[in-house]
């Protein structure tokens, strides 16, 4: 069972708490195997806002942990506590997966740990931690930033973003999926790093795509084009384009190319299909062709994936 500590401090922002707290402490029986050991780790109880939090432990008990989350702080204009940019520094040199939500990354970077490094913050702060830490290359374009053992996300429900993400990376799309329908949010959003999956319908049903979206992610095995997408939608493929760009930030030919990806990475995970019979099934047509998009957008071959997540 990997072990995350949740570093808390006065005055930090709640929401981010406690979307770590229900994606790794809630109980997931049934949903995954060896789920995670998460522990709060604070100097003394702490306020959060009208909140009073009596913590598992100590600071110093990050330094034993698998991986480390830093949530929002409570002013980012502040310096933050010496002891836990100290304790968070001493976790990371100890071998942990370090992970800051929203305005964490400035602890983060005050701890030198952003350093060369690309990393993202609340849009609204990420001029400030430039400014703060010229070292640190920061993009306030995504919506987290997965750097290998540092990863830091955009502000507020971008937090969810990059916990999913490292379900995913941890456990598989599958059981990542799972806790995204329980949560009511989108799977994937567009983000860092391999995360290039937008919101699959969009919000409102009357919304022109919400009926055409599930029409087409049902016939990713069909080699479906713009032109069979407009006339589905009964509209030209131009006000298409317009429409696919406002409501999931891409192109409908990317959307499909990340449907299909997305899609074999499931059968991959959960079918003992041969990569020729995935790329059909996701209407990658051969193989090679299957090989060649999923590397090139997840970054690791169909074969090493499975390999991966199968065992």
């Amino acid at each position: 069972m990997s072990t995350i500590a949740v570093a808390v401090a006065d005055g930090m922002r709640h929401f981010e708490l406690s979307v770590a707290y229900e994606i790794f402490g809630a109980d997931r029986t049934g949903q995954a195997d060896a789920w995670y050991d998460l522990v709060i780790c604070g100097s003394g109880p702490v306020r959060l806002g009208r909140f009073r939090l009596e913590p598992d432990g100590g600071l110093d008990r990050l330094a034993c942990a698998d991986t480390v989350i830093v949530p929002a702080l409570a002013d980012a204009d502040e310096p933050p506590p010496a002891d836990l940019v100290d304790a968070v520094r001493t976790a990371h040199e100890a071998g942990a997966r370090t992970v800051s939500l929203c305005t964490g990354a400035f602890v983060l970077a005050a701890a030198g740990l952003l350093d060369g490094r690309r990393a993202t913050t609340h849009w609204a702060h990420a001029g400030a931690l430039a400014a703060r830490h010229p070292r640190v290359t920061v993009d306030p374009d995504v919506l987290y930033v997965d750097d290998g053992s540092v990863l830091t996300s955009a502000g507020k429900a971008a937090a969810v973003d990059l916990c999913l993400h490292l379900v995913r990376s941890d456990h598989g799309s599958a059981v990542a999926n799972t806790i995204a329908r329980s949560l009511v949010v989108p799977p994937h959003r567009t983000g860092g790093q391999a995360q290039f999956v937008t919101a699959p319908v969009p919000a409102r049903d009357t919304h022109p795509l919400a009926r055409l979206l599930p029409w087409a992610a049902q016939r990713l095995e069909h080699p479906l084009t713009v032109a069979d997408l407009a006339r589905q939608a009964n509209m030209s493929s131009r006000n298409l384009g317009r429409h696919f760009r406002s409501a999931t930030g891409t192109t409908p030919l990317h959307w499909l190319s990340t449907q299909r990806i997305r899609r074999a990475q499931e059968l991959l995970e959960t079918t003992d299909d041969g990569i020729d019979a995935v790329a059909a099934a996701v209407g990658m047509g051969t193989a090679a062709t299957l090989r060649r998009h999923f590397h090139r957008t997840v970054g690791v071959p169909p074969d090493a994936y499975r390999r991966t997540f199968r065992s």
